[in-house]
Protein backbone atom coordinates (compact mmCIF):
# COMPACT_ATOMS: atom_id res chain seq x y z
CA UNK A 1 0.00 0.00 0.00
CA UNK A 2 1.34 3.40 -0.98
CA UNK A 3 2.06 5.75 1.93
CA UNK A 4 0.70 9.25 1.29
CA UNK A 5 2.74 12.23 2.40
CA UNK A 6 0.42 14.50 4.38
CA UNK A 7 1.54 17.89 5.62
CA UNK A 8 0.21 19.81 8.59
CA UNK A 9 0.23 23.60 8.28
CA UNK A 10 2.65 24.49 11.08
CA UNK A 11 2.24 28.19 11.71
CA UNK A 12 -0.04 27.94 14.77
CA UNK A 13 -2.38 25.51 16.47
CA UNK A 14 -2.63 21.76 17.12
CA UNK A 15 0.29 20.75 14.92
CA UNK A 16 1.93 17.99 16.97
CA UNK A 17 -1.40 16.33 17.69
CA UNK A 18 -2.28 16.10 14.00
CA UNK A 19 1.19 14.82 13.08
CA UNK A 20 0.83 12.01 15.61
CA UNK A 21 -2.72 11.09 14.53
CA UNK A 22 -1.77 11.06 10.82
CA UNK A 23 1.23 8.83 11.50
CA UNK A 24 -0.94 6.37 13.42
CA UNK A 25 -3.42 6.46 10.52
CA UNK A 26 -0.72 5.30 8.09
CA UNK A 27 0.55 8.52 6.53
CA UNK A 28 4.00 10.04 6.32
CA UNK A 29 3.27 13.20 8.28
CA UNK A 30 5.39 16.34 8.25
CA UNK A 31 5.03 20.00 9.23
CA UNK A 32 4.61 22.57 6.46
CA UNK A 33 5.81 26.10 7.14
CA UNK A 34 7.47 27.24 3.89
CA UNK A 35 5.99 27.80 0.45
CA UNK A 36 8.24 25.21 -1.18
CA UNK A 37 7.04 22.57 1.30
CA UNK A 38 3.48 23.01 0.07
CA UNK A 39 4.60 21.48 -3.23
CA UNK A 40 6.15 18.43 -1.54
CA UNK A 41 3.03 16.95 0.01
CA UNK A 42 0.14 14.93 -1.41
CA UNK A 43 -2.37 16.46 0.99
CA UNK A 44 -2.61 18.93 3.85
CA UNK A 45 -4.25 19.34 7.25
CA UNK A 46 -5.25 22.79 8.49
CA UNK A 47 -5.23 22.45 12.29
CA UNK A 48 -7.37 23.90 15.02
CA UNK A 49 -6.03 27.07 16.58
CA UNK A 50 -7.01 30.69 16.00
CA UNK A 51 -8.21 31.40 12.48
CA UNK A 52 -7.24 35.08 12.36
CA UNK A 53 -3.71 34.24 13.52
CA UNK A 54 -3.40 31.38 11.02
CA UNK A 55 -4.68 33.69 8.27
CA UNK A 56 -2.16 36.40 9.15
CA UNK A 57 0.79 34.01 9.39
CA UNK A 58 0.04 32.30 6.07
CA UNK A 59 0.40 35.72 4.49
CA UNK A 60 3.53 36.60 6.48
CA UNK A 61 5.24 33.35 5.43
CA UNK A 62 4.14 33.61 1.78
CA UNK A 63 1.94 30.51 2.07
CA UNK A 64 -1.42 31.92 1.08
CA UNK A 65 -1.12 31.80 -2.72
CA UNK A 66 0.70 28.42 -2.88
CA UNK A 67 -2.02 26.95 -0.65
CA UNK A 68 -4.84 28.46 -2.69
CA UNK A 69 -3.25 27.17 -5.89
CA UNK A 70 -2.89 23.59 -4.61
CA UNK A 71 -6.45 23.61 -3.28
CA UNK A 72 -7.74 24.82 -6.65
CA UNK A 73 -5.74 22.04 -8.33
CA UNK A 74 -7.56 19.43 -6.24
CA UNK A 75 -5.13 18.67 -3.42
CA UNK A 76 -6.97 16.88 -0.59
CA UNK A 77 -7.25 19.10 2.50
CA UNK A 78 -8.77 18.46 5.91
CA UNK A 79 -9.52 21.32 8.29
CA UNK A 80 -10.47 20.99 11.97
CA UNK A 81 -12.15 23.85 13.85
CA UNK A 82 -10.11 26.92 12.78
CA UNK A 83 -9.10 24.83 9.75
CA UNK A 84 -12.76 24.58 8.79
CA UNK A 85 -12.95 28.37 8.85
CA UNK A 86 -9.82 28.62 6.68
CA UNK A 87 -11.43 26.33 4.07
CA UNK A 88 -14.80 28.10 4.07
CA UNK A 89 -15.73 30.44 1.27
CA UNK A 90 -17.76 32.63 3.64
CA UNK A 91 -17.34 33.52 7.35
CA UNK A 92 -19.82 35.12 9.75
CA UNK A 93 -18.63 36.98 12.86
CA UNK A 94 -15.07 37.14 11.54
CA UNK A 95 -12.67 40.04 11.92
CA UNK A 96 -13.15 42.81 9.29
CA UNK A 97 -9.87 42.03 7.51
CA UNK A 98 -10.04 38.25 7.95
CA UNK A 99 -9.37 36.16 4.84
CA UNK A 100 -9.72 32.45 4.19
CA UNK A 101 -8.11 30.08 1.73
CA UNK A 102 -11.54 29.03 0.50
CA UNK A 103 -12.55 26.04 -1.56
CA UNK A 104 -15.48 24.76 0.48
CA UNK A 105 -18.84 26.15 -0.60
CA UNK A 106 -20.00 26.73 2.95
CA UNK A 107 -20.83 29.62 5.29
CA UNK A 108 -19.42 29.15 8.81
CA UNK A 109 -20.16 31.09 11.96
CA UNK A 110 -17.05 31.73 14.02
CA UNK A 111 -17.27 30.93 17.79
CA UNK A 112 -20.80 29.64 17.22
CA UNK A 113 -20.87 27.35 20.28
CA UNK A 114 -19.50 30.01 22.64
CA UNK A 115 -16.26 30.68 24.43
CA UNK A 116 -13.72 28.46 26.18
CA UNK A 117 -16.02 27.81 29.17
CA UNK A 118 -18.66 26.49 26.78
CA UNK A 119 -16.43 23.72 25.40
CA UNK A 120 -18.09 20.30 25.44
CA UNK A 121 -17.98 16.71 24.22
CA UNK A 122 -20.72 14.61 22.63
CA UNK A 123 -21.25 11.40 20.68
CA UNK A 124 -21.77 11.82 16.93
CA UNK A 125 -22.72 9.59 14.04
CA UNK A 126 -20.27 10.66 11.32
CA UNK A 127 -20.96 9.47 7.77
CA UNK A 128 -18.05 7.55 6.28
CA UNK A 129 -16.42 6.46 9.53
CA UNK A 130 -16.20 2.74 10.38
CA UNK A 131 -18.92 1.68 12.78
CA UNK A 132 -16.47 -0.32 14.86
CA UNK A 133 -15.90 1.58 18.07
CA UNK A 134 -19.42 3.01 18.14
CA UNK A 135 -20.35 6.71 17.86
CA UNK A 136 -17.53 9.20 17.52
CA UNK A 137 -16.76 11.13 20.71
CA UNK A 138 -16.29 14.68 19.42
CA UNK A 139 -14.56 17.49 21.31
CA UNK A 140 -15.79 21.04 20.64
CA UNK A 141 -13.55 23.92 21.81
CA UNK A 142 -14.78 27.42 20.88
CA UNK A 143 -15.96 25.80 17.70
CA UNK A 144 -17.65 27.15 14.58
CA UNK A 145 -20.64 25.57 12.93
CA UNK A 146 -21.81 25.55 9.31
CA UNK A 147 -24.85 27.75 8.65
CA UNK A 148 -25.18 27.15 4.91
CA UNK A 149 -23.88 24.53 2.49
CA UNK A 150 -23.68 24.73 -1.28
CA UNK A 151 -25.28 22.12 -3.58
CA UNK A 152 -22.04 20.15 -3.94
CA UNK A 153 -21.38 19.81 -0.20
CA UNK A 154 -22.14 16.58 1.67
CA UNK A 155 -23.12 16.90 5.32
CA UNK A 156 -21.29 14.25 7.36
CA UNK A 157 -22.50 15.08 10.88
CA UNK A 158 -24.78 17.39 12.82
CA UNK A 159 -25.14 18.20 16.51
CA UNK A 160 -28.19 19.36 18.44
CA UNK A 161 -27.61 22.64 20.26
CA UNK A 162 -30.24 24.81 21.93
CA UNK A 163 -33.06 23.02 20.16
CA UNK A 164 -31.65 23.06 16.63
CA UNK A 165 -29.41 20.79 14.56
CA UNK A 166 -26.18 22.37 13.33
CA UNK A 167 -23.80 21.03 10.69
CA UNK A 168 -20.38 20.19 12.17
CA UNK A 169 -18.73 18.00 9.50
CA UNK A 170 -18.76 18.35 5.71
CA UNK A 171 -17.10 17.07 2.57
CA UNK A 172 -16.87 18.55 -0.91
CA UNK A 173 -14.77 16.44 -3.25
CA UNK A 174 -11.25 16.26 -1.81
CA UNK A 175 -11.99 18.80 0.93
CA UNK A 176 -13.14 17.71 4.40
CA UNK A 177 -13.79 19.85 7.48
CA UNK A 178 -15.03 19.34 11.03
CA UNK A 179 -15.98 21.80 13.75
CA UNK A 180 -14.57 19.44 16.35
CA UNK A 181 -11.00 18.40 17.24
CA UNK A 182 -10.29 14.71 16.48
CA UNK A 183 -6.58 15.33 17.00
CA UNK A 184 -7.04 15.72 20.79
CA UNK A 185 -8.61 12.27 21.20
CA UNK A 186 -7.27 8.73 20.88
CA UNK A 187 -9.88 7.89 18.22
CA UNK A 188 -8.12 8.30 14.88
CA UNK A 189 -10.98 7.30 12.61
CA UNK A 190 -11.34 10.82 11.16
CA UNK A 191 -7.65 10.92 10.24
CA UNK A 192 -7.84 7.40 8.79
CA UNK A 193 -10.86 8.50 6.74
CA UNK A 194 -8.84 11.41 5.36
CA UNK A 195 -5.75 9.30 4.62
CA UNK A 196 -7.96 6.86 2.68
CA UNK A 197 -9.43 9.80 0.76
CA UNK A 198 -5.90 10.92 -0.15
CA UNK A 199 -5.10 7.44 -1.49
CA UNK A 200 -8.31 7.41 -3.53
CA UNK A 201 -7.60 10.87 -4.95
CA UNK A 202 -4.81 9.41 -7.07
CA UNK A 203 -2.38 12.30 -6.59
CA UNK A 204 0.20 10.44 -4.50
CA UNK A 205 3.68 10.87 -5.92
CA UNK A 206 2.79 13.79 -8.21
CA UNK A 207 4.79 16.17 -6.03
CA UNK A 208 8.60 16.44 -6.10
CA UNK A 209 10.38 13.74 -4.13
CA UNK A 210 13.01 15.89 -2.45
CA UNK A 211 13.26 15.38 1.28
CA UNK A 212 11.95 18.54 2.94
CA UNK A 213 14.16 20.37 5.37
CA UNK A 214 13.35 19.96 9.03
CA UNK A 215 11.42 22.84 10.51
CA UNK A 216 10.50 23.56 14.12
CA UNK A 217 6.99 22.54 15.09
CA UNK A 218 5.19 25.22 17.09
CA UNK A 219 3.41 24.24 20.25
CA UNK A 220 -0.29 24.67 20.81
CA UNK A 221 -1.00 28.34 21.40
CA UNK A 222 -4.78 27.93 21.40
CA UNK A 223 -7.08 24.96 21.85
CA UNK A 224 -9.83 26.30 19.65
CA UNK A 225 -11.27 29.17 17.71
CA UNK A 226 -11.64 32.74 18.93
CA UNK A 227 -10.29 34.85 21.72
CA UNK A 228 -10.01 33.81 25.37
Amino acid sequence: MVTPRVGVLAVQGDVREHLRALTLAGAEALPVRRAEEVERVDALVLPGGESTTIDRLTRVFGLREPLRRRIAQGMPVYGSCAGMIMLADRVLDGHPDQQTLGGLDITVRRNAFGRQVDSFECDLDVTGLPQEGGPYRAVFIRAPWVEQVGPGVEVLATVAFHGADHVVAVRQGNLVATSFHPEVTDDHRVHAFFVDLVRQAGSIGSRPEETPQAVPVPGRHDDGEGQR
